[in-house]
């Protein structure tokens, strides 16, 4: 290459970004651009794009706009489920497919054909019959290597044969040999050319368990020994744990991109039974099997959605609607069991149980979900750039819910004593040493912003004094019962769960915190709202007598039962309470008291308020999950759709549901006001060093997909 080409002002303006095309560039600038890429990275992937003709016409666009960096020495993993393209990119990589578009290099080279210096191992070995384990070896170094004496080819033949632990096998042909050995021999093959890139296409998963993780010890130690640089395409799990420095999580087809990529801090060496036991280790696994989960669930959302369907007087009659398997789920599960939404025009609703709050958030960002059942601080947090600081403007017209969370201790604490906060504290302050853990569903829930403010009154600082970690709502009880934490705030049932299984204690409910504070909330994509107005107003209405029907106690023991089905909480019915439940589970002698049960419908329970709006942004600057907005006046009136909750209310005759506005009182006997947030945040005591800025949301029209 010619470095007199290089102009420094295009090196200064050279980066890489999600619009940036080297295939329609110059070849001046094409030159420039691997150069400057070839100065940072060892194989880099920059906007591919991979497009295959269809038998009759018609495209199928296998990979879009995929960005990939891969340093020297480092081994990658690329996971996804069939289909999504791995197989295609390692394929480009190797130069035995080019991509439609964008360009992929090595050290500065752009890939254009195969070559020794990229070897690939496959997963069916691809060894010829005829030849023995040394000469199958033999036979890719003496093509590849021919400048080199025979003496020194031999002696790299040899150095691969004990290199894979087949001296005894050296002089057999395949045929006797087993499944594990024949891939030894084709990574030796490989490793003997002394390749710049190592690419595996799911080279174990013909093998069985115990030849697997022999193979798998075997591979990580030579790329550790020879700072080999590796691609590898896996569906194992474990395997893209155990052997990578990072991996590449791609999304379903067509138009796969990357969706997530996971560094792994697990020292090496690394040896198996180590690994598990590292504190990384299942979280890691636990992500990947998020991501492949809900790109399974992706698929199926998608496969059955058809174009918009538009009827009675509603822009869209086909939506996905989705919640969390909570008993505040109610409303959502009645609106569909009692056809209220068939009711007001709604003739194909979906509904879309996500495990944890994460899937929510997927949902709504990704546009696969339309409407969802959300904490009552999600709607804000995703506006203000909580997830991935990328606003995400989110509207709420309606309060589903409000009480109905508590604050649940381990049972030896009751043990010990504990009975109240100054108790806890003093625990706390008796053992510095030890690290305690509480869970929580997710930073923008009413749980998180509940059990902070509730440590934060008693002078307990929850993020130094103690770890707080997000967790569904489903594993609390098991992770309270393995003694992964100390106890947790969330909805019910877990708490009256943990309680009736003695496994925990209900230190603090919500209402001595905050009585009828708002708990879920219906949430929509503002873009959606704007495109939907009248199946928004639908929907609205549709939970909005749902919870009606839900609040009448004549219906309870129906709701309840509705409820612990698999489909919606999926638990025994005893564990599921509309009303005070103290009677059936507080058999502890103190603390005797109320628990929290949800509020479904009455006066002042359904309409959104500005005021606990503005009082949730507060709360999330407090405490570092969102800067606090300069225009937040402008904020709450995008986010708080008062106005189609009236619509709803006034469509559906309920005139007379009272409305109560003003101060919000805390049981630390503070009041927070709308008069002065940036004044009531400088005023507490323990906070994050919260920040002030502009929120800048797109107003442009647009549609979810």
């Amino acid at each position: 290459m010619n470095y007199e080409l290089i102009n420094p002002a295009l090196i200064h303006n050279s980066k890489l970004k999600t619009d940036y095309r080297p295939a329609a560039l110059t070849t001046l600038k094409t030159q420039n651009l691997l150069l400057i890429t070839a100065m940072s990275v060892f194989v880099a992937v920059d906007q591919i794009e991979k497009v295959f003709p269809l038998t009759g016409g018609g495209q199928y666009v296998a990979l879009k706009g995929i960005d990939l960096e891969i340093k020297k020495g480092e081994f990658v993993s690329l996971i996804g489920h069939s289909g999504c393209g791995k197989s295609t990119l390692l394929n480009m990589i190797a130069g035995l497919d080019l991509p439609t578009d964008g360009v992929v290099s090595l050290e500065g080279q752009r890939i254009k054909q195969p070559g020794p210096d990229r070897m690939v191992v496959f997963q069916n070995y691809s060894l010829l019959p005829w030849r023995t384990v040394r000469e199958n070896i033999a036979l890719a170094v003496n093509s590849v290597m021919k400048g080199l004496p025979k003496s020194e080819r031999r002696t790299i033949v040899e150095q691969h044969i004990d290199l894979v632990g087949l001296r005894p096998h050296a002089d057999k042909p395949p045929a006797m040999l087993s499944g594990g050995q024949k891939q030894r021999v084709a990574i030796a093959r490989a490793l003997a050319l002394r390749p710049k890139v190592l690419l595996l296409d799911e080279p174990f998963g013909a093998l069985d368990a115990l030849t697997r993780g022999n193979l798998q010890e075997q591979l990580m130690k030579i790329c550790e020994e020879n700072e080999v640089t590796a691609v590898m395409v896996t569906h194992d799990v474990d395997e893209a744990v155990l052997l990578s420095d990072r991996i590449v999580m791609l999304t379903n087809g067509p138009g796969s991109k990357i969706g997530q990529i996971l560094d792994v801090d697990i020292p090496r060496p690394r040896k198996r039974m180590e690994v598990v036991e590292h504190p990384s280790y299942y979280s890691l696994r636990s992500e990947m099997i998020y991501f492949l989960n809900q790109q399974k669930r992706i698929k199926k959302i998608r496969a059955r959605k058809t174009a918009v369907i538009a009827r009675h007087g509603l822009e869209k009659v086909n939506v996905e609607v989705g919640f969390v398997p909570l008993t505040a789920c109610a409303p959502v599960a009645i609106a569909k069991e009692k056809g209220f939404f068939t009711k007001h025009g709604l003739d194909e609703v979906s509904l879309v149980r996500e495990t944890s709050w994460r899937g929510i958030v997927d949902g709504i960002i990704g546009g696969y979900v339309d409407a969802a059942q959300m904490p009552s601080g999600m709607p804000l947090w995703l506006t203000l750039g909580g997830h991935e600081d990328r606003p995400v403007p989110v509207v709420s017209a309606l309060t589903m819910t409000r009480n109905g969370n508590g604050i649940t201790l381990d049972k030896r604490f009751y043990d010990q004593g504990i009975r109240n906060l100054a108790d806890f504290k003093r625990m706390l302050q008796e053992s510095p040493e030890q690290q305690h853990r509480m869970g929580l569903v997710h930073p923008s829930s009413m749980h998180n912003l509940l059990l902070r403010y509730w440590l934060a009154s008693g002078g307990i600082d929850p993020d130094y004094d103690l770890s707080l970690k997000s967790i569904p709502p489903a594993q609390m009880i098991v992770d309270l019962q393995g003694a992964t934490i100390d106890g947790f705030c969330v909805g019910e049932p877990w708490n009256t769960r943990a309680a009736m299984e003695g496994v925990g204690f209900t230190v603090a409910t919500d209402l001595e915190i905050w009585p009828g504070h708002p708990g879920k909330v219906l949430g929509v994509r503002e873009d959606w709202a704007n495109a939907y107005p009248n199946t928004h107003i639908a929907i609205v209405k549709a939970l909005l007598e749902a919870a009606q029907y839900c609040a009448d106690p004549a219906n309870h023991q129906e709701v309840r039962q509705i409820l612990s089905q698999r489909e919606y909480v999926g638990t025994h019915i005893d564990y599921i309470h509309l009303g005070d439940p103290d009677v059936a589970v507080c058999n502890l002698d103190q603390p005797m008291r109320e628990f929290a049960h949800h509020l479904f419908f009455g006066d002042g329970v359904n309409r959104p308020s500005r005021t606990e709006h503005l009082w949730h942004m507060a709360q999330l600057a407090r405490w570092g999950h969102t800067p606090f907005p300069r225009n937040w006046v402008e904020i709450m009136e995008r986010v708080c759709r008062v106005s189609v909750f009236s619509t709803a209310a006034r469509e559906l005759g309920l005139l007379d549901v009272k409305y109560t506005s003003g101060a919000i009182k805390m049981f630390d006997g503070s009041t927070f006001t709308a008069d002065d947030p940036i004044g009531y945040l400088n005023n507490l005591e323990i906070k994050r060093d919260f920040s002030i800025a502009e929120v800048i949301l797109d107003s442009r029209p647009s549609l979810a997909a």
